[in-house]
């Protein structure tokens, strides 16, 4: 699971911190879940956001990896919310197009812009691009919801 925390005022954003959240792949669902809800509660213990955001889920074909993926983003949703933050949700077609321009960017795309936009960045995974992204998007987007 990856995550990403950035700072933003008004237009102005600031890399903090980025990575990836890891659960063995040996052990069962149940506590391959607790890794992931543990990993992220240190996160936001380290770091201390006053608010999160999430990717919404796309339509996937096989149901079994929809299926786990609800599940890990059950987590995604849930410890923020238990650590008292607001949680705003986006589409990744949104998020793409916030950051890149065109809502079907590829991976690629997006880890140039995030290069771009946070330039003191330290991306090393795909997934903790893809959440600078969604963070970046939330920065950008917030204040419309809010309203």
């Amino acid at each position: 699971m990856g995550w990403g925390i950035i700072e933003s005022h008004g237009s102005n954003l600031s890399f903090i911190a980025c990575g990836v959240v890891k659960s063995d792949a040996a052990l069962s669902l149940a506590d391959r879940l607790r890794q992931l809800h543990e990993g992220l509660s240190a996160i936001i213990h380290a770091h201390m956001p006053v608010e999160a955001a999430v990717e919404e889920t796309f339509v996937n074909r096989d149901p079994q990896s929809a299926l786990k993926l609800g599940q890990a983003r059950g987590i995604a949703l849930l410890t923020p919310a238990l650590a008292g933050l607001p949680v705003a949700e986006y589409s990744a077609n949104l998020v793409k197009k916030t950051v890149v321009g065109s809502g079907h960017a590829e991976k690629t795309q997006i880890a140039m812009m995030i290069r771009v936009l946070l330039p003191k960045s330290d991306v090393r995974t795909p997934d903790a691009a893809d959440a600078l992204a969604i963070a970046i998007c939330h920065a950008q987007h917030r204040g419309i919801r809010a309203r």
